[in-house]
C-alpha cells in the first residue's frame, strides 16, 4: 500500500509539474492517511485515490471589464468545483495577483475535507481571479465583479455550487456580486452566495467566525495538553479578518497580542495590540499597518527584508497565529519559532506551513492546530448562513457563536480521536486528514464509479 500511495503521488506530479501549490498539498495529505490506506488495501482496487485528488470540474474563463479611464482590461477567472459527494461546492473566491490554477486547485482540494470535518453537508470548491482589488475604486471592483458573475452564474446555485469571499473578496464584492447575480437570474436566491450583508441574507457572525473559530479550536487543543490562553503572549502573522477576530477572541481569553502584520512588515507593542486603530486601518482605511505607530509612536514598525523569514515570526511569543497566506511558515521560520521557545502554532490561513516545517515543529512538541481543521470556522458559520436562508429566518449573533463554537469544539476532538486511534500523539494535522479523507472517502465509494 504504500507503493501504491507512492504511485499516485508520482502520476500526479508528472500530470501537474507546474502545479506546486496544488501537489504539496496533496503530498501533506497522502503522505499522512498512509496509516489508513495500509488499513483498507481494497481502496487500490477502487482507484480511490485516484479519484479524490483529481477535480471533477475545472472551469477557467476571460473576465473583461473597463476601468475609470475607460480602458478596457482582462482578467482570468477561476471556478474549481473539486468533489461534490457530500454536498454542493463551498468554498471562498480570491481576488489576487497570485491566483493561478495550481493554487485554485489547492485550496479547492484542502476545502474539500474542511468542509468534511465541520459535520455538514457541504462539499469542495474554490475559485477567484488574478484580479487586484487594491489600488481600485469601488466603480471599477463593480465593474469587474459584474463581468465576472456574467459567467460565474452558470456554474453555481444553492444546491450546485455556493461561493464566498477569501482574500480579496469582502462585503463589497459579495454585495456587487450577488447583485448581478440577482440581475441575471431575476430571481432572489440568498443561498447562493455565503458573507452577505446582512440586509440581504446575511449571517450574524460571519465576519467574526474564522478568527473566533481558530481560537476555539486552539483553546480545546491547549486545554487538552493541560495550558490555556491566559498570560500568554501571541503574535500573528496577517492583519485582515481572520488575524483581526482571532486577536479580539484570544485577548478574550486572557492572551496578550503583541505584533501583526501584512505583507510589507509587522507592528510590535509590547504593551498589547490595540485592536480598535487595527480594524480602523484594515478595514475602514484600508491602509498599510505601519501607519499604526502614528496614532502609537511606542510601538515599532519592523519591514521584511525580501527573500527572509517574516519580521513578526522573529518576535519571541507563546503562540503564533499564522492567518495571512499560504508558505508563510518554511523550515528556516519554524527553527527560529522553536528556539524562542513557541508552545502552539493556529493555522489561520489556508496551508501557510510547509510540510518539511510541520515535520520539524511536531517533532520539536509544538502544538501544531492544522488550517483544514482550526480555519474551518468561516466556512462553517457559511453553512449556518445557507441553513437561515433556506428557513428564511435568522439566528441571533449569540446563537450562531454558539453553534460555531459547537462545532470547532467537535472537530478538535474528532482530530484527537483521531491521532489516539493511529497512535500519533499530538499530531493533530494527520488526525485532521485521516478523519476528514474518511468519511469524503466513505461518500465517494457509496456513490459509485462517477
Amino acid at each position: 500500500m504504500q507503493n501504491y500511495v507512492d504511485e499516485v503521488l508520482d502520476s500526479l506530479k508528472q500530470k501537474n509539474s507546474n502545479e506546486k501549490e496544488f501537489i504539496q498539498a496533496v503530498s501533506e495529505v497522502l503522505d499522512t492517511i498512509k496509516p489508513f490506506i495500509e488499513k483498507n488495501p481494497s481502496l487500490k482496487k477502487e482507484a480511490l485515490l485516484e479519484r479524490m485528488v483529481e477535480p471533477e470540474r475545472i472551469i477557467t474563463f476571460r473576465v473583461p471589464w473597463i476601468d475609470d479611464n475607460n480602458n478596457v482590461r482582462v482578467n482570468r477567472g477561476y471556478r474549481v468545483q473539486f468533489n461534490g459527494a457530500i454536498g454542493p461546492y463551498k468554498g471562498g473566491l480570491r481576488f489576487h495577483p497570485s491566483v493561478n490554477q495550481s493554487i485554485m486547485k489547492f485550496l479547492a482540494f484542502e476545502q474539500t475535507f474542511k468542509n468534511a470535518l465541520t459535520g455538514l453537508p457541504i462539499g469542495g470548491g474554490k475559485g477567484g481571479s488574478d484580479f487586484d482589488p487594491k489600488g481600485k475604486s469601488d466603480r471599477e471592483i463593480m465593474h469587474f465583479c459584474q463581468s465576472f458573475m456574467n459567467e460565474l452564474y452558470r456554474h453555481i446555485g444553492h444546491n450546485i455550487d455556493v461561493p464566498a469571499g477569501d482574500i480579496g473578496v469582502g462585503a463589497r464584492e459579495i454585495g456587487y456580486l450577488f447583485g448581478q447575480y440577482r440581475k441575471i437570474k431575476n430571481q432572489y436566491e440568498a443561498g447562493v452566495l455565503t458573507g452577505k450583508g446582512l440586509e440581504y441574507g446575511g449571517s450574524l457572525a460571519r465576519k467574526e467566525a474564522t478568527g473566533f473559530g481558530l481560537i476555539y479550536f486552539m483553546r480545546e487543543m491547549l486545554k487538552a495538553n493541560n495550558l490555556d490562553f491566559k498570560g500568554k503572549t501571541v503574535t500573528i502573522s496577517g492583519s485582515g479578518n481572520v488575524a483581526i477576530y482571532a486577536a479580539q477572541k484570544a485577548a478574550e481569553y486572557g492572551a496578550k497580542v503583541v505584533a501583526m502584520s501584512d505583507s510589507n512588515g509587522c507592528i510590535y507593542d509590547e504593551r498589547g495590540v490595540d485592536l480598535d486603530e487595527i480594524k480602523r486601518l484594515k478595514e475602514v482605511e484600508r491602509l498599510r499597518i505601519k501607519e499604526y505607530i502614528k496614532k502609537f509612536p511606542c510601538a515599532v514598525y519592523i519591514e521584511n527584508q525580501k527573500d527572509a523569514t517574516p519580521a513578526v515570526y522573529k518576535i519571541k511569543a507563546d503562540i503564533v497565529l499564522p492567518c495571512a497566506t499560504q508558505n508563510d511558515i518554511n523550515l528556516e521560520t519554524a527553527k527560529i519559532l522553536v528556539n524562542n521557545g513557541v508552545i502552539a502554532i493556529g493555522e489561520g490561513a489556508n496551508m501557510p506551513t510547509t510540510i518539511d516545517a510541520i515535520t520539524y515543529l511536531i517533532e520539536n512538541n509544538v502544538l501544531l492546530a492544522p488550517a483544514k481543521a482550526a480555519n474551518a470556522g468561516g466556512v462553517a458559520t457559511s453553512a449556518l448562513e445557507m441553513s437561515q436562508n433556506s428557513m428564511r429566518y435568522f439566528w441571533t449573533f449569540e446563537e450562531v457563536d454558539k453553534k460555531l463554537d459547537t462545532i470547532m469544539t467537535n472537530i478538535f476532538n474528532t482530530c484527537k480521536e483521531t491521532a489516539k486511534e493511529y497512535n500519533l500523539g499530538i499530531n493533530y494535522v494527520a488526525g485532521a486528514n485521516i478523519a476528514a479523507f474518511k468519511k469524503v472517502s466513505s461518500a465517494v465509494i457509496a456513490q459509485g464509479i462517477i
